[in-house]
């Protein structure tokens, strides 16, 4: 399916290892330094707009203190309309051959999918793909769910559920479509990175040597080859990406090529609008950490009371029925411009998923939420936004699903 006119695609393949660390102190004698995978928008958002004040000849310490602004990026302190709306890890064919292959984008699996697997000869395979369903608890069993429903697991035999698998981009489709990816859709994350455990030493701030016991591990990333990023930007403003060339990418500024996508190889998966919009309810899901006011709850939801949640957001609306949301996670950051480290804050994770019920909303009303996404229309936070936080998809909720509570 054809991308909106207004994205440009990049591929972004690593030269080396990559660092992509986490919002976790390291460095005191044996702490460990984790990484994020994928990483967090931020991290692509900022390279590339590095890379984009390069290839313009800015003055990067006048753009630093406002006072050179770029009319894509704008100014640290009034960004302009420049957006990441997506970043996948992606499947890259050989960009030397002729015809070029299409790119296959990869997708974790939102919070609703549970994957079985099962151990064979050859080693585990998955098994099994199921979809939570929302349901209407009986009043006598206790929950501290606060919502009408709660995402439910119906299986008639015990599985044996299991991390570590991405949806590839057939999967991701038929999700977004209202159906339950197959076993063939799933792709042991082995197969796309293996994880680089260094050690490092701390160093003593008096002399600049080595600390004595001072030795702590960072664990990097190693994509496989033919594995990447794709970067979909939008709000150019009549600036031009990076067509080729190099980027410093995550943690050390590790080596990376850049290159620009003719849209003619990409496949971008989209949902059905006019089949959502005449079904009066669908699931909104996580694509990019969500940086909202409420915590887990995405901008645009209000509390009427006894539970029941509303959402109105760039004309779409509808009723929280339920939501599946993992543990919240902490992002940070380092701020070029002012020099100094960006403010710790909670996420909702990517892949969270919110059942909206009651739906009422126009095909091109639910196309214009998923491109602009879940902010709001004085925008929260700009800065955040235009490195491709609160990013969202829209998907079908699926039929054999009950639409609302009993009572």
């Amino acid at each position: 399916m054809s991308a909106p006119a207004d994205l440009h695609f990049l591929r972004i393949e690593p030269l080396d290892v990559l660092l992509l660390r986490g919002n976790q102190s390291f460095g005191d004698p044996g702490s460990y330094g984790d990484a994020v995978m994928p990483p967090w928008p931020s991290v692509a958002a900022g390279a590339i707009r590095s890379r984009m004040l390069a290839d313009a000849g800015a003055d990067l310490a006048a753009f630093a203190r406002s006072e050179q602004p770029h009319p894509a990026l704008g100014t640290p302190a009034q960004p302009g309309p420049f957006t990441l709306r997506a970043l996948h890890v992606a499947r890259l064919p050989d960009s030397s051959k002729t015809p070029q292959e299409r790119i296959d984008l990869l997708m974790p699996p939102p919070a609703d999918l549970v994957i079985n697997e099962e151990d064979k000869q050859k080693g585990k395979q998955v098994s099994q793909v199921l979809a939570l369903t929302p349901t209407a608890l009986p009043s006598t069993l206790a929950s501290s769910c606060l919502l009408p429903q709660a995402p439910v697991l119906a299986q008639s035999t015990r599985g044996k559920p299991a991390s570590g698998w991405w949806l590839t981009q057939a999967g991701w489709r038929k999700y977004l479509r209202g159906q339950t990816p197959d076993p063939a859709d799933c792709v042991r994350t082995s197969s796309l990175w293996q994880f680089d455990e260094r050690v490092g030493v701390g160093l003593s701030p008096e002399t600049r040597s080595a600390a004595e016991g001072r030795l702590f591990t960072t664990r990097a990333i190693a994509m496989q080859k033919g594995v990447g990023l794709v970067a979909a930007i939008s709000g150019l403003a009549g600036a031009q990406p990076p067509e080729s060339g190099l980027l410093r990418l995550g943690g050390d500024s590790r080596a990376a090529c850049i290159q620009r996508i003719d849209p003619a190889y990409i496949d971008w998966p989209l949902p059905d609008w006019d089949a959502i919009s005449k079904q009066n309810r669908c699931r909104l899901v996580l694509t990019s950490p969500g940086l909202f006011t409420q915590g887990w709850l995405p901008n645009g939801f209000t509390e009427q009371g006894d539970g029941i949640w509303r959402f109105n957001l760039h004309g779409v609306q509808g009723r929280l029925a339920a939501a599946a949301v993992a543990r919240n996670e902490t992002i940070s950051g380092w701020d070029l411009a002012r020099w100094q480290p960006k403010p710790a804050q909670h996420v909702a994770p990517t892949g969270s998923v919110y059942w909206l019920d009651e739906l009422k909303a126009s095909p091109d009303a639910l196309r214009q939420l998923a491109e602009r996404g879940l902010w709001s229309a004085s925008c929260e936070d700009e800065a955040r936004r235009a490195e491709g936080f609160n990013r969202v998809q829209i998907a079908a909720w699926p039929d054999s699903s009950p639409s609302r509570s009993d009572g």
